[in-house]
């Protein structure tokens, strides 16, 4: 694992704020709750805030690198500023996929991140103890993630579905490269056959032996016969 980058003053702090609300938006209802909670929380530890970036009427739910203000509290966190925080982690993410990723962001470029109302601090062994959990629950994130995809597709196939991308070749050119496989050519043979007669590949270029296995697979799909 690579070492972690000291930063140039971890008692800076950039502070983040979000509202989504229209009603927040326009009356300044939680932002203010927010930053008097980060200005708390850094005299507490003897940090200063030096800069405030926030967003208005923008989802938890949206891709950190999607947010203005959030990239502009990462940007100047990783330019020095020390350690980015927030009330609450709910006001950076509402994904836990999306906070691991940030959370290893943090170690990567050497800045710290606070969370006040989770007591997530990557400063302290404590707060690096809660981070490391919740790593934890976002790689089994991930994991369900990628076995209810494999579930539905397996459903999926047993309706009789046909998976991955829609046909493109027309049928006169896969009936020619099975006819040209079944010659007992083999499939770079098949591929300068083709390539000789001026068929076109689906998206225009020449053929390989790649493409051929795939239009052959296609087939063999279809018809039921693979293996």
């Amino acid at each position: 694992m690579a070492s972690r980058r000291q930063v140039a003053d971890p008692t800076k702090v950039v502070a983040y704020l979000r509202v989504s609300s229209g009603e927040q938006v326009v009356s300044g209802l939680g932002l203010e709750a927010q930053e008097d909670a980060i200005r708390r929380g850094a005299e507490l530890r003897g940090y200063s805030v030096v800069a405030t970036f926030s967003d208005l009427g923008i989802s938890g739910s949206v891709a950190p690198e999607a947010r203005p203000g959030l990239a502009a509290a990462l940007a100047s966190a990783r330019a020095g500023a020390g350690t980015l925080m927030v009330a609450k982690l709910d006001r950076l993410s509402r994904s836990i996929l999306d906070f691991a990723g940030l959370m290893e962001r943090s170690r990567r470029e050497g800045w710290g991140l606070v969370a006040l109302d989770l007591g997530v601090d990557t400063a302290t062994p404590q707060g690096e103890m809660m981070a490391n959990v919740m790593a934890t629950f976002a790689q089994f994130e991930r994991r369900l993630i990628g076995q209810r995809t494999r579930d539905a597709l397996a459903v999926k196939r047993a309706q009789g579905h046909r998976l991955g991308r829609p046909l493109e070749l027309p049928e006169a050119t896969r009936r020619r490269v099975v006819e040209l496989r079944a010659s007992g050519l083999t499939m770079d043979a098949v591929a300068e056959a083709l390539t000789a007669e001026g068929i076109a590949t689906a998206r225009g270029g020449r053929w390989a032996r790649s493409i051929v296995f795939a239009v052959l697979r296609s087939v063999a799909l279809d018809r039921g016969t693979a293996a």
